[in-house]
């Protein structure tokens, strides 16, 4: 039973390390998406240009075992070109390849991504306990103020087409690098194009054909239960019983929300509608054994908003492990 935690990649320091090393974190997750084009340690664009980048991978784990942690996985989105179809999109499917090789050749053993090229999407906070900000989506004040959309709109016919010519490059290579990717849903999930592309990892049905389009247990999904939540209400339930019993979860956002689509709010993990223990008893039950880790936190009116946030979730999070799985 493991809790992980995120760092980004330009804040993978001894301070941050220690940290989370204090409060009991088991795994480290290194968020690679924000400043990777100017990355001290090198990393930068060489990922995208398919370098070898084996020897920072190295070092990155290296630096986390130091401190008496396992670097589990990295995080990348998938690039741009290769949903929106850009002219480019295949060698950016090969760079891709050759990041797997370098995570296998490193010893890192996942790989979480996403196939949002227009992020994610939210609307006004909601204010909570403390005056925190949770962060919140509602459908109507997002239709009135709806974002500039790509263009020209991508089918979602386009989308199936372009994720299995990715997953079929790229599944037997993962293989091979023995790394497993695990796809984090759309968020919010709803199968529509909120921002002019259509979003086909939203639903359980799409990522049921997801994983069908090239079985393997390289092939997985990260579990948002926040963004199964937003999209199912009580019936995240059921998925966790369904995606943990098919060994289809690599690991939980565990997170909690207010209120299902077409509006919900990310608040804390003790107020929210899930049951959050029994939630962790249902992933135990189908042989899921972690790791566990926050996904976003409420925004306290504090500078250290972030660490706040977050050594409230993992004290929770090990209290439900020291319960559930005793």
């Amino acid at each position: 039973m493991y809790i992980q935690e995120a760092v980004n990649w330009h804040q993978l320091n001894d301070d941050v390390l220690r940290f989370y090393k204090a409060l009991g974190v088991d795994m480290i997750h290194v968020d690679i998406r924000s400043g990777v084009s100017n990355v001290a340690a090198g990393i930068g664009e060489d990922l995208r240009a398919g370098k070898d980048c084996t020897a920072q991978f190295e070092q990155a784990r290296e630096k986390v075992e130091a401190h008496g942690m396992q670097l589990n996985n990295i995080f990348m989105s998938c690039w741009a070109e290769i949903p929106l179809g850009k002219p480019d999109a295949d060698a950016k499917i090969e760079a891709w390849c050759r990041m797997v090789e370098s995570l296998g050749r490193a010893g890192i053993p996942h790989l979480g991504w996403n196939f949002k090229p227009m992020g994610n999407f939210r609307t006004t906070a909601d204010i909570g306990r403390g005056d925190v900000r949770y962060s919140t989506f509602d459908y109507a004040e997002f239709l009135q103020n709806r974002p500039q959309p790509y263009a020209p709109p991508i089918a979602e016919a386009a989308m199936w087409q372009r994720m299995e010519t990715f997953l079929k490059a790229v599944i037997p290579v993962a293989e091979k690098a023995a790394v497993r990717m695990a796809l984090h849903p759309d968020d919010p999930p709803m199968p529509e194009p909120l921002g002019g592309v259509a979003q086909i990892c939203s639903t359980l049905e799409q990522f049921r054909r997801i994983f069908a389009l090239v079985p393997s247990p390289n092939h997985c999904m990260l579990f948002c239960q926040g963004c199964m939540t937003e999209l199912l209400g009580q019936g995240v339930y059921g998925a966790i019983a369904e995606m943990a019993a098919a060994n289809k979860i690599a690991w939980v956002h565990f997170r909690n929300v207010r209120g299902q689509l077409p509006r919900f709010a990310e608040v804390f993990l003790d107020e929210g509608d899930i049951d959050m223990r029994r939630a962790m008893t249902i992933y135990r039950d189908n042989g899921f054994t972690g790791p566990y880790m926050m996904d976003h936190t409420p925004h306290f009116p504090h500078p250290n908003s972030d660490w706040l946030g977050k050594a409230y979730a993992i004290g929770y999070i090990r209290s439900l492990i020291q319960t559930v799985y005793q």
